[in-house]
């Protein structure tokens, strides 16, 4: 597991070892194995052992992300890629967190399939097989299901919830949306931008872009070593990343959309409570006392100021757009061209 979340402020706040090279002579592979770690010394060599005879007779390598450790995982981390020439390590210089550690690794696989697993060995890797045949079906990401979890029944019962509002508000019905056992497709990594803890939406941003999102079954194991460094307050922050997510897909390049009809709702209320305070003011009736006087402008004015706040996000979303290049500033995905 890793720890809070916080971007790195540039490319260069990880050491790696393994070729940096991605072209032909590099060697392209198959299937690339991301795991993000932290402070897990006692698990990253049995991992490597387990996924070593799942993938036996295809072509794989395993990317290992050190977020930081402060226990001796580089040092096994270090004698593995020298024992196997599949494995490669990057190393953050700090503790940056699952989405900055799963972003390194993502910067320097070669597969044409990239697998998201945790190093707690909790996930299985026996069911990556699974995955992968799932991707097959013409899925462009598989994400796991946790469905015999091995987890406190808090924990459980807040993850069962949250799952629930989730797919009620992306449209996305996955029965465990964080679990770590997930294959993608390279091109889905490509077109999402994953930092902050947007790691457990992956499957939501790229359902967002119109990529084929599936769920398949997989075993999952009691944590044997360590415990687990997230409490409930990860739900706290899940639901402002919730709010995000659903904001970025509906109104990230149309601001003006959201904001707008918000204001025009409040202003629209504000104003015919002026207009009805001003009618019975010609009529002779006082409106200095009353409340309805000071909810009347208190709306028109929060309206109004909605309104530019949607106007100043068009134009920060029409500037962004100007500025990014073409390649990266489309805002859908080609599924093929005939």
């Amino acid at each position: 597991m890793v720890g809070p979340a916080e971007t790195p402020s540039a490319s260069h706040a990880f050491e790696f070892l393994g070729s940096s090279e991605l072209d032909e002579s590099d060697g392209r592979v198959e299937i690339s194995i991301v795991v993000p770690l932290f402070n897990e010394e006692s698990t990253v060599a049995r991992l490597y052992e387990e996924v070593a005879e799942a993938l036996k007779g295809r072509s794989w390598e395993i990317v290992y992300v050190d977020d930081g450790s402060t226990d001796g995982s580089y040092r096994q981390l270090t004698q593995l890629h020298t024992d196997h020439s599949n494995v490669r390590v990057v190393r953050l210089r700090r503790n940056f967190g699952k989405a900055a550690a799963l972003s390194a690794g993502f910067d320097v696989v070669r597969g044409s399939v990239i697998v998201t697993i945790d190093a707690d060995l909790q996930d299985d890797p026996t069911e990556i097989p699974n995955l992968l045949a799932k991707l097959d079906e013409g899925y462009d990401l598989v994400s796991g299901w946790k469905c015999d979890r091995q987890d406190p029944f808090a924990r459980r019962m807040f993850s069962r919830v949250y799952n629930r509002v989730t797919g009620i508000v992306t449209g996305l019905d996955l029965h465990d949306m964080n679990c770590g056992l997930k294959a993608c497709r390279a091109e889905v990594l490509d077109s999402v931008r994953v930092y902050g803890d947007l790691h457990r939406f992956v499957p939501v941003l790229a359902h967002q872009l119109g990529f084929r999102v599936g769920e398949v079954a997989v075993n999952h194991r009691p944590r044997l070593v360590g415990k687990s460094r997230y409490g409930l307050e990860r739900y706290t922050r899940g639901f402002f990343d919730l709010l995000t997510v659903a904001y970025l897909g509906r109104y990230r390049y149309r601001p003006l959309h959201f904001f707008g009809g918000i204001g025009l709702l409040l202003g629209s209320v504000g104003f015919v409570i002026l207009c009805y305070l001003t009618a019975i003011k010609i009529g002779g009736a006082g409106i200095g006392s009353r409340p309805l006087l000071m909810l009347g402008v208190l709306l028109f004015v929060v309206g109004v100021q909605f309104f530019s706040l949607g106007l100043v996000g068009e134009l920060l979303t029409s500037h962004h757009e100007e500025k990014t290049a073409a390649r990266t500033r489309r805002n859908y995905v080609r599924d093929s061209i005939l």
